[in-house]
């Protein structure tokens, strides 16, 4: 009966979709100037250098999924897998239904009110970003860059919540945020808000807008769900729980500074005005410099080079970097960085003796957001402030208070917004359908338990018995034995 419900509501979601205008859904006079070859050279060559940089973002989802693979236990590597495909998806189709409208269609202060499921889009009409006449890149485009920065932002939020969490609060919270939450906060910074133009706060990439906001849901989160099983000891003193991977969790790392160069320098939305190698150097260095401290600071701390801080100190810095990409010079970045991966250190071995957090997200996104969002109002070039048209020169520049009072106004607002609804969403999912798996669950593994399956069978069934192995209705660890729960299949 379930499954008829479903399957009669999806069917009845598509028939909607169907039923509206053709016309409504595509940018018809973008369409018709390529047609009649009138739509300008650049606007191609924007388009399609933002497609790339959207793609590259896009990519950093395997980067998150390796990374949390990594720092989780066996019995829980293949339960990210499909969280991260069904994140994605989830998002994919609210950001385009109404999300990408709420963040940078017309409207007011607040809020976008133009533009859902891209209806109306006429070369720009609804979207102040998008101006095919001027040369800027198609609505298209610009759709799918901002939806993967939706989808980075919502993948920050669960990185927290591992190894103990339903997989059904995934889907809740994932239309909420990327539906309402996220849209909201972005389209007052990003999308002509009160935040841009009246407190002309700096946020070039979204070191408030993606990091800080998916950090802050994180946190929202973990208030509720509480620790992993075992995390603490009687005398609430914390425990380590080790990643099973290592190697993983380093591609993982890798992958997303890769997918950096695309997070920062695509932002200017724009290959012909030079901006972007500069803003990859940028990106560039100041990475380097949070690994360097990162580890540094861990060395100092327990004569350890420690692997999960060289990663996490890489992805503090480019969180922190990512508001100041476009706007400070080269000299600035790798201070920048080097600030964050001190603070990621710190706050991981601060968070963790109260806060289960497993990824550090805390730390590298929450923290790190902040400060780089702050170091605009330290380190913002007059220059690149005046070329972006945002705000003014930094502290260190111009001897005023303005612009760091503006980004610290940001960082409050955006925290207290997207913490309330977060924390009412994540509340009113946990007094109806629950938050956690029972101990038994999370015991056997959110793999089993959740799947039906095991990410690494071999690892928990006995060598005889894989062979043939099918997953029974009642999974290993949850009062059978793995011999009870597998069937030979015949050949």
């Amino acid at each position: 009966m379930r499954r008829t419900r479903w399957a009669a509501g999806a069917g009845a979601g598509l028939l909607a979709l169907m039923a509206l205008p053709t016309a409504a859904l595509a940018d018809g006079k973008t369409l018709q100037l390529a047609n009649d070859g009138k739509l300008p050279l650049e606007v191609g060559l924007n388009s399609v250098w933002v497609l790339v940089a959207g793609i590259l973002v896009m990519f950093m989802q395997a980067g998150f999924a390796f990374l949390e693979i990594g720092f989780s236990r066996g019995k829980n590597a293949g339960t990210v897998v499909a969280k991260i495909l069904v994140n994605f998806s989830i998002c994919a189709i609210c950001f385009y239904a109404v999300g990408f409208a709420f963040a940078f269609g017309e409207g007011n202060q607040f809020i976008g009110t133009s533009g859902f499921f891209l209806a109306g889009v006429d070369a720009g009409k609804n979207f102040p970003l998008v101006d095919v006449a001027q040369g800027t890149i198609t609505v298209e485009t610009l759709w799918f860059f901002q939806f993967v920065f939706a989808a980075v932002s919502l993948a920050i939020v669960w990185g927290t919540t591992l190894e103990r969490i339903k997989f059904g609060v995934y889907v809740i919270y994932a239309i909420v945020f990327s539906s309402i939450i996220y849209p909201i906060g972005a389209h007052w910074i990003f999308g002509g808000g009160w935040l841009a133009t009246s407190f002309h706060m700096q946020d070039f990439a979204g070191s408030t807008v993606v990091h800080l906001m998916g950090a802050t849901g994180a946190f929202a989160a973990l208030l509720l769900l509480g620790a992993r099983r075992g995390k603490y000891g009687p005398d609430g003193k914390p425990r380590a729980i080790p990643g099973h991977n290592m190697p993983l969790f380093g591609l993982g790392v890798l992958i997303l500074w890769l997918g950096w160069f695309g997070f920062n320098p695509g932002s200017g939305l724009n290959a012909l005005d030079g901006r972007f190698p500069e803003i990859a150097m940028v990106t560039n260095l100041a990475a380097a410099a949070g690994v360097i401290t990162a580890v540094a600071m861990m060395y100092f701390k327990t004569k350890r080079i420690d692997i999960g801080m060289a990663g996490n100190g890489a992805i503090a810095a480019l969180v922190a970097i990512t508001a100041p990409s476009g706007y400070v010079e080269l000299w600035a970045a790798p201070i920048i960085g080097g600030i964050a991966g001190v603070i990621v250190v710190v706050g991981v071995l601060a968070i963790d003796k109260y806060i289960d957090d497993p990824v550090g997200a805390l730390s590298a996104h929450g923290l790190a957001g902040i400060w780089g969002t702050i170091s605009c109002g330290l380190f913002t070039a007059p220059r690149l402030a005046a070329k972006n048209g945002v705000g003014e020169g930094g502290l260190f520049y111009t001897g005023s208070f303005t612009q760091l009072f503006d980004q610290i106004v940001g960082v409050l607002a955006a925290f207290a917004f997207v913490f309330s609804c977060s924390y009412l969403t994540f509340f009113l999912i946990k007094k109806t359908y629950g938050l956690r798996v029972s101990a038994e669950e999370e015991d056997a593994g959110l793999d089993i338990s959740e799947h039906g399956m095991y990410g690494y069978p071999e690892q928990f069934i006995p060598a005889p018995e894989l062979v043939g192995y099918a997953p029974a209705a009642t999974p290993v660890g949850l009062g059978q034995s793995p011999a009870a729960t597998t069937r030979e299949v015949p050949a």
